[in-house]
Order: structure tokens, then C-alpha cells, then sequence
């Protein structure tokens, strides 16, 4: 991916080497699944750990540092900066082009464990947004677990990869969903579902995010060349090995369609690609859409 030349965003707050806890909330995002699995082995039910938590206030108990545009960062985290940058340049147009304001999510960068508006938050749950406090959470260490872990490709890890572009689109794809009040639907309607209702909510609301992450690309590649060859095929793989059924197969030997909450490898691929192709927010209506 070429990202060197590209803007480097303010909103980002490094965080790494502390840490903090907080008060419960929601929590969306890529690496949920392996908290799942963990529970699985320690005899917990994933759905409890998966399961939507309320009382967030939001408050932060310890100021985060803000990097400024001009500081320097090692490697992984400057790409990090330039990948959220470009997503807000991206999503900034596209809200104006539909006439209103796309308000920019902050990423904290942490090691290990740090406090969210959302609840304590470790390196174990991966990427993830928290709605409570608009921001995306990420431990660089997971794009290593991505490979080790997950079988993502060889080069998911490394600085400047397509994989970890998508994974923080993705993670910015649940603040649009924010923005535009989706989120809070979910919640409500998950809260008079079934179990397996509620999770099939919560894999439509992943497979958007997705498709979202693909709508960045596309536009990011139209107006600023980005994607490189091979870079499609990254993200890809990334989606696939974060899939429930690959998760499953990995943990227990055998897949439970229903107990799925981010989708099967199949379908992220497959709605990452229609936002990759179409560049439109109504490709990306997994809500309505009569099969995934």
C-alpha cells in the first residue's frame, strides 16, 4: 500500500506502556471473536462475553497522550495515523456529498490493557470501537496474532499492509454506523430478540462494516492511487481468517452457523468487495438484504 506520502491525522492518542479501567458499554469490532474462543476453553459462555452491556458515563480516568500530526512514531503506528487520516478524508466527503458532517473518530494505540468509555479493554479482544467515547482501540501486537494466530497472510503483519488498513476501516465502519444511528437501533432490537437473533443482528451489523471498510477503499484508491498489487488480496485474507467459521473450526473442530456474530469468511469477503466495487452506502444495506 503506498501510505508514505500520504497525511497523518491528530486524532490519534498513544497510550502504549499504560493502562486504566472503566465502566461497561458496547463494544464492536474485529477481534471480539477471540475473547469468544477463550471463554469457550475456560468453560464461560461466549454469548455472556459477547453479550451487549450498558452503563458507559464515557469518562476517562487518565489523559491519553494526543500526537500531533508532525511527531514522529515508529512505523506501525505512523501507518496506523495515515491509514485513520485517510479514512477521514474519505468518509468527510462522502457526508458532504449527502449534506451533513462527518464527525472523526480518535484512535488509541495501547499495549496490553487500557480503559475505554466502553469497559477495561486487553490486547485479547483485537481492534474495536467503543460508541461510548467515539473511539477505535488498537494493540499493534494483533496484526502479529493475525498471522500466528489466525492464518492471515504472511505479510499482515507487516508495516504498510492492506490487511491492517482494513482492519481499522473497518473498526471507522462501525463509527459511521454510529454517526448515522444504526448502532443504537441494533441494540434496541437486539434487546427484544432471541440468542440466536441477537447474533444474527450482530452479523449483519459486521458484514457492514465491512462493506464499509470496502467503500474506503475504493474511494481512497479513485482519488489517491493507494492499493498496490496484491494489497486486494491482503485485505481478503485478513477478512477470511477473522471469519466465524474459521474461528470455530480453529477452537472446537466444527461450526454453529448460529451462534455467528461477525459473519462466516465467505461473507466478509464477499461485502467487503461490494463496498470495494461500488463506492456506495446503499450496496452496503445488510439489513435489508434477503440473504448475506
Amino acid at each position: 500500500m503506498k501510505w508514505r506520502e500520504g497525511r497523518r491525522s491528530d486524532n490519534v492518542e498513544d497510550m502504549r506502556g499504560r493502562g486504566g479501567s472503566m465502566g461497561g458499554g458496547a463494544k464492536f469490532g474485529l477481534g471480539t471473536l477471540v475473547v469468544a474462543v477463550a471463554a469457550y476453553f475456560l468453560g464461560v459462555d461466549p454469548n455472556l462475553v459477547l453479550g451487549i452491556m450498558g452503563g458507559a458515563d464515557g469518562s476517562v480516568q487518565e489523559a491519553p497522550t494526543t500526537v500531533s500530526a508532525d511527531q514522529p512514531l515508529d512505523e506501525g503506528a505512523d501507518f496506523m495515523r495515515v491509514v485513520l487520516a485517510d479514512t477521514e478524508d474519505t468518509w468527510g466527503a462522502l457526508f458532504q456529498q449527502a449534506g451533513s458532517q462527518y464527525r472523526a473518530p480518535r484512535l488509541r494505540l495501547y499495549t496490553g490493557g487500557t480503559a475505554s468509555g466502553c469497559g477495561s479493554a486487553s490486547s485479547a479482544m483485537g481492534p474495536f470501537y467503543c460508541p461510548a467515547d467515539e473511539r477505535v482501540y488498537v494493540d499493534l501486537s494483533f496484526f502479529d496474532e493475525l498471522v500466528r494466530r489466525f492464518n492471515a497472510p504472511g505479510d499482515s503483519a507487516a508495516p504498510g499492509s492492506f490487511a491492517q488498513a482494513y482492519v481499522l476501516a473497518h473498526e471507522v465502519g462501525h463509527h459511521v454506523q454510529h454517526l448515522m444511528g444504526l448502532d443504537e437501533k441494533v441494540r434496541g432490537a437486539q434487546q427484544r430478540a432471541s440468542q440466536e437473533q441477537q447474533n444474527a443482528l450482530q452479523v449483519r451489523m459486521e458484514l457492514q462494516a465491512d462493506c464499509f471498510a470496502g467503500i474506503w477503499a475504493h474511494h481512497a484508491q479513485r482519488a489517491r492511487q493507494i492499493i498496490e498489487t496484491g494489497d486486494i488480496e491482503d485485505a481478503l485474507g485478513a477478512a477470511a481468517a477473522v471469519g466465524d467459521d474459521m474461528i470455530q473450526k480453529r477452537a472446537q473442530g466444527y461450526v454453529v452457523p448460529e451462534s455467528f456474530t461477525h459473519g462466516s469468511a465467505a461473507q466478509r469477503q464477499q461485502w467487503f468487495e461490494k463496498g470495494l466495487n461500488s463506492g456506495q452506502v446503499g450496496a452496503c444495506d445488510t439489513f435489508n438484504a434477503r440473504s448475506l
